[in-house]
């Protein structure tokens, strides 16, 4: 198998520091974390928590951990498992270099954050909803087990233990994916669980998309820059693309409880994911495929584009029509059904043993019957037996009585004469 070794859809550039807040303290002036979120009013979050915030919705992080110590996580994590191998057994450890660890706690405030006292710190885009914290190993995590495995692993805790959404802010920068993904992401379908990935970053080397953003089924998520321009280094292209999000000057919370800025769409991932937690709790009966038909549905169009593309998919983020329009359900997913992409390129791939037959599909004819043998040229054949060789010898059977009996009598009138 290929190695895989999966890297951040987020930068990890350019972070100020913010300031810190302690829990609980309200500051005699506006909150500048709080007043940095341009994405709750301009993508229509804020308007949609008049409808729903999360409440009853659970959104897995599959990242490096989200912290212990951050207010805006106080209360929201309701089960975490480590991957990894390195990492403590809740999941609560980030694990990896200090340039890598504090990248799910980043992602985990943008999507479930609490915030930091009334109206301070990160407040994510379903602040009612729960965490599931799932650390994974990147780089330099020192972690021995195989990337792939430990997606695989991770995706099965998040549906085991009550996701209704995954997000994964992480990019393998290849185009395929190994076979136990298959499996994985199969499980979270078949258990209805949405599973939000990041486009990846040109910044971050990433020019077009890579698993798991290419799986079919995945709601999929490009960056913008504030202005709603396509973002050149803090997001990619594809064309499995399902909606814009926001991207850069994003803010997050660090382990340690800072505030730091931030750019990729490591941040918009989990701000769809977030939206998605919305949905669902909204309708708590609505599959999987009808929630992601309703956010890339009620996405705003973008101007001069003819949508859906390979940069804005089918358009930005609009997290208040996504909770209340009118919208025709769906069937299927409308991003893609990976059962039938299994069906037809893994086939090729396997051996005829491997190969299940469809005995429901074809009818069931029995076998012809053997062959005749090829007919001896020195033998008489069932013609020449009846319409040569028997009359021939009747023939000359015949013949030969009378002849004989001709010659029998001869003898006896000679031997009458003589006497």
């Amino acid at each position: 198998m290929q190695k895989r070794r999966g890297i951040f859809a987020g930068g990890l550039t350019a972070i100020i520091v913010l300031g810190t807040v302690a829990a609980g303290t309200v500051p005699a002036a506006a909150d500048p974390v709080r007043d940095a979120q341009y994405w709750l009013a301009d993508y229509g979050i804020a308007d949609a928590w008049g409808y729903s915030t999360g409440e009853g919705a659970t959104i897995a992080v599959i990242d490096t951990g989200i912290a212990e110590g951050p207010a805006e996580f106080s209360g929201a994590v309701i089960a975490g498992h480590d991957a990894s191998g390195v990492g403590s057994a809740n999941g609560r450890t980030p694990v990896g270099s200090a340039d890598e660890n504090p990248h799910g706690s980043w992602v985990a405030s943008l999507a479930a954050g609490r915030g930091n006292g009334s109206g301070n710190g990160v407040i994510g885009a379903a602040p009612g909803a729960d965490l599931i914290s799932i650390s994974v190993g990147f780089g330099s995590s020192g972690s021995t087990i195989p990337f792939a495995d430990q997606i695989a692993d991770a995706i099965r805790f998040a549906v085991d233990n009550g996701a209704d959404v995954i997000n994964m802010s992480l990019t393998t920068n290849t185009k395929d994916w190994p076979e136990s993904w298959d499996e994985a992401f199969t499980y979270a379908y078949e258990k209805d669980v949405i599973v939000v990935a990041a486009a990846g970053n040109r910044g971050s080397g990433t020019e077009e998309v890579g698993a798991p953003a290419t799986i079919p089924g995945v709601l999929v998520v490009a960056g913008v820059d504030p202005a709603g321009k396509a973002s050149y280094d803090a997001s990619s292209q594809g064309i499995t693309l399902s909606v814009a999000a926001p991207s850069e000057e994003l803010v997050g919370v660090s382990p340690d409880g800072s505030y730091v800025q931030w750019a990729g769409t490591s941040g918009a991932s989990p701000i769809v994911a977030g939206v998605a937690a919305l949905v669902r709790s909204r309708y708590p009966s609505m599959d999987a495929a009808n929630v992601i038909n309703r956010i890339i549905r009620t996405a705003r169009p973008v101007e001069g584009e003819s949508l859906p593309n390979a940069v804005y998919g089918y358009g930005y983020l609009n997290a208040a029509a996504a909770l209340t329009a009118e919208v025709a359900p769906v069937e299927e997913n409308p991003m893609g059904d990976l059962a039938a992409w299994i069906t037809q390129h893994r086939k090729a791939d396997a051996t005829p043993e491997s190969v299940p037959q469809d005995t429901g599909s074809v009818p069931d004819v029995p076998p012809l019957d053997a062959a005749p043998p090829a007919p001896n040229p020195f033998l008489p054949t069932r013609e020449t037996l009846l319409y040569i060789s028997l009359p021939l010898a009747l023939f000359l059977g015949t013949g030969t009585l009378v002849l004989l009996g001709a010659i029998g009598a001869t003898r006896h009138l000679k031997r009458v004469a003589r006497r």
